[in-house]
Parts: C-alpha cells; structure tokens; sequence
C-alpha cells in the first residue's frame, strides 16, 4: 500500500487526486503495464474503496466518487489521505444466465457480442445483472439481442452495427 496527501481537485464535475509520479511508477510495474485502466484499491481519509485509476487529459487520475468521500464534488480543494495499491483482482461479472441462453439461441447476436471490447461486454453483463425484475430482465435482454444485431438502441447507445 502506498499512502501519500493530496488536495482533491474536479476536471469537469468529477472530483479526483492526482497520483505521485513515483507512486505510478509502483503501481504500472505492479499492473505490468502503463497504458488503459488499471485496477486499485485503497482507503481514503481512512474508508476503504475500490477504483480504477485512468489517464484522461494526459494525467493519470484516481477518480473520487461520492461512496468513497461523501459530498465530494463541494469538497474541492480539501486535502485527503490516500492509500492506494494496484488491485489484481478478477473484476469481472460472469455472464448472465438470461443474456448466455438468448445469445446461444441467436448466433448473429453472439459474434456481436464477442466482438465488443470486453469493457461494453461487462457494461452490458452490469446493466442486466443489477436488473430487480424478472419482467425487465426479460424485456432489456430482448432489447440487448435487437441491438447486438444492429437495431435501435440499448444502453444508451446506436446498434452495434451503427457504430
């Protein structure tokens, strides 16, 4: 675990730290990599959390939510003690019972589906996962297979072959 200080700064409405070089330099030989989102866990003022550390605007940032600093976006400018370390859990969801048999039953869907980056596949496992009810479980796969082949809209996004 690495602890350092830092202010908390916002680029837009997310709040966020900026990573001590020589941290990063510790964490991407952790990770065996310096390049797309890389997995951390830590605490923050104390209170554990799990994030994902990510370059945006040239800068790598450790993203602060409102779980791991409540009211955090009125808190800019506030020091915060961090601890950080890279996380080499498995973070990803298996795929969902409902969306494994209506790909099995639609072999257009499935090539589609294989051939998203794996972060648009978990985003789509998350959003059926954390569905409350048989009925819109239902309906969203349904939705989900009608996008994978190319037609209207699902997660906020133009059907996979639109795009």
């Amino acid at each position: 675990m690495h602890p350092f200080e830092a202010s908390l700064e916002i680029i837009g409405i997310n709040p966020f730290v900026s990573v001590p070089e020589s941290i990063l330099t510790e964490l991407f030989r952790a990770a065996d990599r310096d390049k797309g989102p890389i997995p951390v866990h830590g605490t923050l003022n104390g209170v554990a959390y799990t994030q994902t550390l990510v370059r945006y605007a040239g800068a790598w940032r450790l993203y602060v939510n409102t779980t791991m600093l409540p009211d955090s976006p009125r808190r800019v400018g506030e020091p915060v003690e961090v601890s950080i370390a890279y996380d080499p859990r498995n973070r990803s969801l298996p795929l969902h019972p409902a969306l494994a048999g209506a790909l099995a039953a639609d072999a257009e869907a499935r090539e589609a589906f294989e051939g998203l980056p794996p972060s648009l596949q978990q985003q789509v496992i998350r959003y059926l996962t954390n569905l409350k009810t048989e009925a819109s479980l239902t309906r969203n796969v349904a939705r989900a297979v009608t996008w994978l082949r190319g037609e209207g809209r699902f997660i906020g996004r133009a059907g996979v072959k639109d795009r």
